[in-house]
């Protein structure tokens, strides 16, 4: 897409972007200039919403190294260049709970979707941008990241710790390259996966709510407007950091009712 946006011209990478924080980060990315390249298992939603963004659709399962690399490489292939890279996708399944409960398979489950596709995203991506000495890696952590979730999810908790202090380690190491790696923490967003949680232990999303401070969940725009920011030159001297957007969560002792 042609115009004056802050992306224009660059090709951006996005797992997960058929639903939630990733689709709305799909459309502002594309509305801001850049060419997208979603990574997703959707095919039903995934053609559709690249055709939407006039970008490319790539069927990958984070979880396997030889898909990610199909991903970046098509990206390059068609783009010429990978310049940004939101490695966004995850789960968070029922049978991930208190320690007590979660067994070792929907622990090992959560992991490999939501840590070792990280691993997998950054490990594809960093040649290119080495390459290029220049790029923005974002990587979707969480507030669980930083502090104890009032609703325990132990392996979705340890997950996005593992993200988050990936993410340090890749900026500080590739700093002097031009590339910026950075950990996005968002608080509890109003996306399919959240309202699914509502629909079915209401108890335990209200107890997520009456912790933030703002009193709301965020909209996926939001978060959206967050990753623009790391993946634009706004944030040119911002690197190995946990970007916090949580509804001042993280910064609360007690919330006011």
């Amino acid at each position: 897409m042609l115009g004056s946006g802050r992306l224009d011209g660059r090709t951006a990478v996005i797992t997960g972007g058929c639903s939630g924080i990733g689709l709305a980060t799909v459309r502002r990315f594309a509305a801001e200039g850049a060419h997208v390249v979603i990574g997703d298992l959707d095919d039903g939603c995934g053609p559709g919403i690249a055709g939407e963004v006039d970008g490319a659709y790539v069927h990958c399962d984070v979880t396997d190294a030889a898909e990610v690399e199909e991903l970046f490489a098509t990206a390059h292939d068609r783009y010429g260049s990978v310049d940004i890279a939101f490695n966004n996708a995850g789960i968070s399944p029922p049978d991930d709970a208190s320690i007590l409960d979660t067994g070792i398979e929907a622990w090992r489950r959560v992991q490999e979707v939501n840590l070792t596709s990280v691993y997998l995203c950054c490990k594809a991506v960093l040649p290119y941008m080495r390459e290029q000495q220049r790029g923005s890696i974002i990587n979707t952590a969480s507030f669980v990241a930083v502090m104890g979730a009032a609703t325990s999810q132990i392996s979705y908790s340890a997950s996005k710790g593992g993200v988050l202090a990936m993410s340090r380690e890749l900026g500080v190491q590739f700093a002097r390259e031009g590339i910026r790696v950075n950990a996005l923490c968002p608080g509890p967003v109003n996306t399919p996966l959240l309202r699914e949680l509502f629909a079915t232990d209401p108890d335990r999303a209200a107890r997520r709510l009456v912790h933030i401070p703002l009193g709301r969940f965020a909209e996926p725009e939001e978060i959206a407007s967050a990753v623009l920011f790391l993946a634009s030159d706004d944030s040119s001297f911002i690197t190995a950091s946990q970007f916090l957007v949580d509804g001042g969560i993280c910064g609360a002792y007690v919330t006011p009712l």
